[in-house]
């Protein structure tokens, strides 16, 4: 009963998504960059990010990626990956997680190895680049 609850968010969220991604509304162009937190950065475009903030990005994941991937990160059947062992996840940059992460994966792409799409955004369209970045420093912090 808890996957079946679990599907259905998942494809509501996918839904709402995909309907706010072809919009084209992108609030992360107007927003400013984080600037309290580290010094490293990743350039992505035109917008300089900073380091992304891991106590941060487990508050966003557990909003946003934790219903695919679990709160523990470790995926959830039929859903999402396992990123705590993720090749994927250890031999990405951050920024080319994000660009990942800003974009998704549908099912129907060669490398989808689940058949569920990866939405943009997590299928949380509000999340800022930074915001993203925050989540990818976390995740990495799980990796083994």
């Amino acid at each position: 009963m808890r996957v079946i609850k679990a599907m259905y968010l998942v494809l509501f969220v996918s839904v709402f998504a995909f309907l706010a991604y072809q919009c084209g509304e992108n609030k992360s162009e107007y927003e400013t960059p984080k600037t309290n937190s580290g010094t490293e950065t990743s350039t992505t475009g035109s917008t300089t990010l900073q380091k992304g903030d891991p106590v941060e990005g487990k508050t966003l994941f557990g909003q946003t990626c934790a219903a695919c991937h679990g709160m523990d990160a470790k995926g959830l059947p039929k859903l999402g990956k396992d990123l705590t062992t993720s090749t994927f996840v250890a031999e990405k940059s951050d920024a080319d997680m994000l660009n990942f992460v800003k974009v998704g994966r549908l099912p129907s792409d060669p490398l989808n190895t689940t058949g569920v799409a990866m939405p943009p955004k997590g299928g949380n369209p509000a999340l800022t680049d930074q915001q993203i970045m925050d989540i990818i420093a976390y995740v990495k912090t799980l990796h083994k």
